[in-house]
């Protein structure tokens, strides 16, 4: 049997873990493995791949990124803003189907998120035998309870809260990390907590910027003098608006510069000096952590092993520390948000984390 994989959208870390996992799981019951380059562009005659081998994923698992490219743009982008789906073009289609053709590919798996899967989605319905892999950082596909890659940004958050707070103290200054979450707080939420921040602003609470000036001066009346916000780029400001970097753009808007906002606007109402800083892709890039590793080498396995039964049109998902499968439909299009009234919302409101909204 010969099967193929690709990596479709942004990218995060654990990518190569789940191209490990396939290429291992694959070998061992004696299938092939081309790896499409650059996303579905790569399956665009005469085809842009290579044959993956054992050999070929020696080392791969701690490295970020992907091996085989990725893409956001090109010929087969499904998502053109919130809540909007285009469907790829037939004869593009068509054109891509004759490379599976001539290449005898039984199985093709796809590791993206929503936008990917929505093509993929479309694929499937029109006969080709997909096989899903979810992949966001952001954590909010609700089919599944966690996504690898999530793990690392989160990391990345916590050691560079850990780095703004000494800072902070130094000048007792007021410090805005702006992070990555478009319509899901997840990162900021965990990243917050871990990272020791005193206020967390989230797409899903609504939040008061005089009601964090007010906390911001109670802290400093009991002798707390610096101040560390985390803010999601997706969360709005107090008049609803979503601060964004381009609205021009074909599909969804880059989001970006709330961090500045909110800096500049804690400032002017509490007296205290304030710096933004922005993550940015750097919450992408950089080596895997351990559990976005296994988890993305799992995902790999479990790809394999739909192929092998034939499941096509699923999606690998993991639910209670078990890694098992969903249909692709019922996967897309549903994002897992924070629940503002949630356990994790309420443990951090417990130990005295402003949300912004009281």
């Amino acid at each position: 049997m010969r099967i193929g994989i690709l990596n479709s959208g942004g990218d995060c870390p654990g990518l190569n873990a789940v191209i490990h996992g396939v290429v291992g799981a694959a070998h061992k019951l004696g299938w092939e493995v081309i790896g499409f380059k650059d996303g579905f562009e790569g399956l665009l005659p005469p085809g842009d791949y290579r044959i993956l081998t054992p050999r070929d994923t020696i080392g791969i698992l701690k490295l970020g990124g992907t091996i085989l490219g990725s893409t956001n743009k090109g010929h087969f982008a499904a998502k053109i803003g919130t809540g909007k789906v285009a469907e790829v073009p037939k004869d593009i289609i068509d054109s891509a189907r004759q490379t599976i053709d001539q290449l005898n590919i039984e199985a093709l798996i796809i590791v993206g998120g929503d936008g990917s899967l929505t093509t993929g989605l479309q694929l499937y319905h029109l006969g080709w035998p997909i096989i899903g892999v979810p992949k966001t950082i952001d954590n909010d596909l609700s089919a599944t309870a966690m996504t690898f890659g999530f793990d690392s940004a989160v990391t990345t958050v916590v050691d560079a809260l850990d780095r703004l707070n000494t800072t902070a103290e130094s000048h007792k200054r007021i410090m805005v990390l702006e992070v990555m979450g478009r319509h899901a707080g997840w990162i900021a939420l965990w990243g917050g907590i871990a990272g020791g921040a005193n206020v967390i602003l989230l797409p899903e609470i609504a939040f008061s910027l005089e009601k964090i000036a007010d906390f911001i001066k109670k802290r400093t009346a009991q002798g707390q003098h610096s101040t560390l916000v985390v803010v999601a780029e997706g969360a709005k400001m107090p008049d609803g608006d979503l601060v964004t970097l381009d609205n021009n753009c074909s599909g969804e808007v880059r989001l970006g510069g709330i961090g500045e906002q909110v800096a500049k606007r804690l400032q002017d109402l509490t007296n205290k000096e304030t710096r933004a800083t922005t993550l940015g892709h750097l919450q992408r890039g950089g080596a895997p952590t351990a559990l976005d590793r296994i988890l993305g080498m799992r995902f790999g396995v479990m790809a394999v092993n739909l192929a092998k039964q034939k499941a096509f049109g699923r999606m690998v998902s993991y639910q209670a520390y078990h890694v098992d499968s969903v249909t692709i439909e019922e996967a897309v299009n549903k994002l897992r948000l924070v629940d503002p009234e949630g356990e994790v919302v309420q443990a951090a409101r417990a130990i005295g984390i402003c949300m912004g909204d009281s």
